[in-house]
C-alpha cells in the first residue's frame, strides 16, 4: 500500500495556500511487526519500515516536510520530472538538510541530466558536502536503453520491492511521468494440508515456509512448493509531470490503481490562452482534459494538482472568483470515476487488495483509494 503526502500543489509559483510541486510516497507494508488494523493503521509501523520516494522538490519542500513525519533517513528516492524551477529549485537545500540531519545511507535520484549539472556547480560555487553517496539515474540514459527496461528497481526488503518506470510527456523541455509499482510479497504455511498429512507442528514447518525442502524423521521428503502459497499484493499509481497531452500515458495507466497529474487550467482557460496566441504552446492540460483521458481509459481514481495560481483554494461555483470549482466542473463534466482536488498536505492511502500473481497481473483485484486527512493535523 502507498500513502501520498502531497507537499506542494501550485504550478508555477507558491501561493499562500500552496507551496510548488512536491509529492511524497511512502511505501508501507501491511505485515511489518507493530502494524495494527483500522483505517489509519499505517501511522503506527515504525519509522524505519517506512521508506518513502519524492516526487519532484520545488523550492520550499524541505519547509514543507516539517510539518510531516516524514524523515530524510527513510527517503529511499528521489524522482525530478523536468528541470522547470518549480519542480526542482528545493534539491540543493533539501540534500543540504539531509546531510546536516546525520543521513549516511546512499540515496537514489532519478532526474535529467542537467539536475546532475546543477548539483555539480551548487556543490562547487557553495562548498556543498554530502555525506552519502548520491546514486545519480539519468532519465535520458534509462530511456535510450533498448527494450523493455525503462524501469528503476529498489529493493525495500526481500519481500518488499518498488519498480520505478518513467514515460516521456509534452512539455516545453523534456517532462517525464513516473510509474511506481510497490509488490509485497509472503509466504502463506498450508497448515490445514500439514496436519492433514501428519506432519505435527515443529521447526520444519518453518522451513518449508523460507522455502525450504525438508526430511521429516521418518524420511519423507517435503517440498515447500507442495505446503506454502504465495500472496502478492501489488499497487501501481502513476505520477505525471507537466504534460499538454494525456493521450502518452494510455500504456502507463494499465490497471494502475490512480493517476495523479497536473491540471493547471479549467478548459475555458485553456481556450482563452489559446485563442489569444494561436502559436503559443500552453503546455499544460486542463481539467477537462484530464477527465476526457481518465474516462476513456478507464481509470477508476484521479488526483489533481499543480493549480494555476489563479485559482483560489475554496470551491464555490457561485463566485466570480476563479477557485477549485471551476477545477472540479471541468473534470466532472467528463469523468465519471473518484476525482479529488489535491491541497497541501491532503494524504490518501492507495490499497490494492491481496491476490494470486496471476489475478494481479490480469487486473482483476480491485483497489481502493481513500483521502485520509492532513498531515498538518497528524
Amino acid at each position: 500500500m502507498l500513502k501520498l503526502t502531497f507537499l506542494g500543489t501550485s504550478a508555477g509559483v507558491p501561493t499562500k495556500q500552496r507551496n510548488v510541486t512536491a509529492l511524497a510516497i511512502e511505501c508501507l507494508n501491511p505485515h511489518s511487526s507493530g502494524v495494527q488494523q483500522g483505517s489509519r493503521q499505517q501511522n503506527t509501523q515504525s519509522k524505519k519500515s517506512r521508506p518513502w520516494v519524492l516526487i519532484d522538490c520545488g523550492e520550499g519542500t524541505q519547509q514543507q516536510l516539517l510539518h510531516t513525519k516524514l524523515s530524510l533517513h527513510q527517503l529511499a528516492a528521489i524522482c525530478i520530472t523536468h528541470v522547470h524551477g518549480d519542480h526542482c529549485y528545493g534539491l540543493p537545500g533539501l540534500l543540504a538538510s539531509a546531510a546536516m540531519s546525520g543521513r549516511r545511507e546512499p540515496l537514489t535520484l532519478i532526474a535529467p541530466k542537467a539536475i546532475a549539472t546543477l548539483l555539480e556547480a551548487i556543490t562547487l560555487t557553495t562548498e556543498l558536502y554530502l555525506p552519502f553517496a548520491l546514486d545519480f539515474i539519468a532519465i535520458e540514459e534509462v530511456l535510450a536503453e533498448q527494450g523493455d527496461t525503462n524501469k528503476v528497481s529498489i529493493s525495500l526488503s526481500d519481500q518488499h520491492q518498488l519498480d520505478i518506470d518513467i514515460t516521456p510527456l509534452s512539455h516545453r523541455v523534456a517532462s517525464n511521468a513516473f510509474g511506481i509499482t510497490q509488490t509485497i510479497s509472503r509466504r502463506i504455511l498450508n497448515t490445514d494440508k500439514l496436519v492433514a498429512d501428519g506432519i505435527p507442528a515443529s521447526a520444519l514447518w518453518g522451513k518449508l515456509q523460507q522455502g525450504e525442502d525438508v526430511t521429516t524423521e521418518d524420511n519423507r521428503q517435503l517440498h515447500s512448493v507442495d505446503y506454502v502459497d504465495e500472496e502478492i499484493q501489488r499497487t501501481r499509481i502513476v505520477v505525471a509531470g507537466d504534460n499538454d497531452a494525456p493521450n502518452l500515458l494510455s500504456k502507463a495507466v494499465i490497471n494502475a490503481d490512480l493517476l495523479v497529474h497536473e491540471a493547471t487550467y479549467a478548459h475555458e482557460v485553456l481556450n482563452k490562452i489559446r485563442a489569444k496566441n494561436p502559436d503559443y504552446d500552453p503546455m499544460h492540460s486542463s481539467a477537462q482534459l484530464l477527465g476526457e483521458f481518465a474516462q476513456a481509459a478507464g481509470l477508476k481514481n484521479l488526483i489533481l494538482t499543480h493549480f494555476s495560481a489563479r485559482y483560489q483554494g475554496f470551491d464555490n461555483p457561485n463566485s466570480k472568483t476563479p477557485n477549485m470549482a471551476n477545477i472540479r466542473l471541468d473534470a466532472e463534466s467528463v469523468y465519471k470515476g473518484n476525482l479529488w482536488l489535491a491541497a497541501d498536505f491532503d494524504q490518501y492511502m492507495v490499497d490494492s487488495a491481496i491476490g494470486s500473481a496471476s489475478n494481479q497481473e490480469s487486473g482483476q483485484e480491485e483497489s481502493r483509494v481513500q483521502y485520509i486527512g492532513s498531515a498538518r493535523s497528524d
